[in-house]
């Protein structure tokens, strides 16, 4: 169990550790629509943020749990807050 913090990110990983299932599909979902809104594709989006293809594949798809580190590499590359991508 997560201790109480306030720090916004760590609640991030605080949810996405306890809630993994629905939590990593609609973060996923939501980059797919972020990414589709500014005509990327997957391999536009990994090469933005240094990653490969089926990185961002996976995490799309919520078959990887995310690091939050990773999060934030998608989220600056799709010049967003990361609070915005996980819907903070």
């Amino acid at each position: 169990m997560c201790p109480l913090k306030y720090d916004k990110y760590f609640i991030v990983f605080c949810t996405l550790k306890n809630e993994k299932g629905a939590t990593t599909e609609k973060i996923g979902q939501r980059i797919i629509e972020l990414r589709t809104q500014k005509g990327w594709s997957q391999a536009d989006l990994a090469r933005a943020c240094n990653k490969d293809r089926q990185a961002i594949e996976k995490i799309e798809n919520g078959k990887v749990n995310a690091t939050i580190f990773s999060l934030f590499e998608i989220s600056k590359a799709l010049e967003i807050p990361l609070s915005e991508l996980v819907n903070l």
